[in-house]
């Protein structure tokens, strides 16, 4: 099953970001994917298959599934 995301979706990880925050935003897509930290607004890039393993859940833009 493909995971459907796009620019600026919030999606959760399912492991925790040192600073206490697993929510993040997407600001990247491509063979890597570029996310953005909610709580400290640290920037990670990661592999798409890797993004996809890690991710639990896709809020969708501005948490409107939250």
């Amino acid at each position: 099953m493909e995971k459907k995301y796009k620019l600026q979706d919030h999606v959760i990880m399912k492991k925790g970001h040192p600073c206490g925050a697993n929510e993040w935003i997407i600001n990247r897509l491509g063979v890597d994917i570029k996310l953005k930290c909610i709580n400290c607004g640290r920037e990670i890039m990661m592999d798409r298959l890797e993004f996809e393993k890690k991710c639990k859940k896709i809020l969708g833009e501005n948490n409107e599934n939250k």
